[in-house]
């Protein structure tokens, strides 16, 4: 019986070892690129830590459950069932076993349940419009989806940018988020949770970030010709980063008046808005605004269910919590849930 080279066969081992190997490792790298965060594979806050952790639960139930069953249970079957085994019991007539049909049933049943149980209990646990236990007030952000690009508004420092979202280290974020065109639908992989943000609307968002770094932000709802070029780059830094951050825009932002805001609200990429604003290009390649202020924000959603896009820059001053329609979500029961 010839049974091959054995060097040769050494080294198709050896190959298929590397290929597994390169398969494990582009797993475990696929959540990042350079210095930048890509997915939730490589979380950069609790939300993600979260998501990871499921997908390795669901994973795990998969494995257990159906996966190794069919890799154990093919090759026995067609070993013991193979042309002309002695040792197999032949029945024609077989038509009903009850232990197999629990058996089969069981599997099924018991992945079912366990997965619905992590749907169930996670749903409400990640739910994004739940805030991040923390003993530090939320940062409040408001974000304006336009094409092609995303307004982070922060009234409590009176700025704004476009292209970046900076959120300081340790601290959760109260996001709003609103439309001033069609619906969008803002998302971090690495940071966790997609919401969707529409035109008359607010729906919110709570995310944190655990360590400094950057994540790829962007928008997951097609709207145009520009679609693939509406991203940001959210900037996790330290506290004191952020302040030093927030007061360099203050100082040196383009003043979000009406003249901007027309500006804003036209169609047009990150690029094409900075050179139709006529400023001088930041080094980043970001837009920063100063005097931004609470009053905005409900002033688009209003202004958005009245059929414009521009807001008036002398729009009155409005609670953040504005009584807009909101995106509401079901009731949920009064459970005990886990961040």
């Amino acid at each position: 019986m010839n049974i091959g080279n054995p060097c040769a066969r050494m080294q198709r081992w050896k190959a298929a070892a590397s290929v597994s190997s390169a398969s494990v490792a582009a797993l475990m790298l696929a959540g990042c690129s350079g210095d930048t965060h890509l997915s939730f594979l490589d979380p950069q806050g609790p939300v993600a830590s979260a998501q990871r952790w499921d997908f390795v639960v669901a994973l795990a139930v998969l494995v257990v459950f159906v996966a190794i069953p069919v890799f154990v249970l093919t090759p026995w079957f067609l070993w013991r069932y193979r042309y002309g085994a002695r040792s197999s019991r032949y029945t024609p007539k077989w038509n009903f076993s009850g232990p197999l049909e629990i058996a089969f049933w069981a599997g099924p049943v018991v992945i079912v349940v366990l997965l619905a149980i992590i749907v169930w209990r996670d749903t409400h646990a990640l739910d994004p419009y739940k805030p991040l236990a923390s003993d530090q007030p939320a940062l409040r952000v408001q974000v304006i989806g336009y094409d092609w690009k995303w307004l982070f508004i922060y009234p409590d420092q009176g700025i704004a940018s476009i292209g970046v979202f900076a959120l300081p280290v340790g601290r959760p974020v109260a996001m709003q988020l609103t439309s001033a065109t069609v619906m969008q639908s803002l998302h971090i992989p690495a940071l966790g949770s997609q919401i969707y943000a529409m035109g008359g609307m607010v729906t919110q968002l709570h995310l944190q970030a655990d360590r400094p770094g950057r994540s790829l932000g962007e928008n997951n709802m097609y709207n145009g010709n520009g679609f693939h070029q509406q991203r940001f780059t959210a900037v996790a830094m330290t506290p004191e980063g952020f302040n030093a951050w927030a007061s360099e825009v203050r100082s040196n932002g383009i003043a979000l008046n009406e003249q901007s805001l027309k500006v804003i609200s036209q169609r047009s990429t990150r690029a094409e808005l900075i050179a139709a604003l006529s400023q001088p290009r930041s080094p980043d390649g970001n837009v920063y605004f100063s005097g931004a202020t609470a009053a905005l924000f409900p002033a688009v959603v209003m202004a958005t269910m009245g059929g414009t896009m521009v807001a008036p820059a002398n729009a009155p001053q409005e609670p953040a919590n504005t009584t807009a329609p909101a995106a509401r979500k079901p009731a949920e029961p009064a459970t005990e849930k886990v961040q």
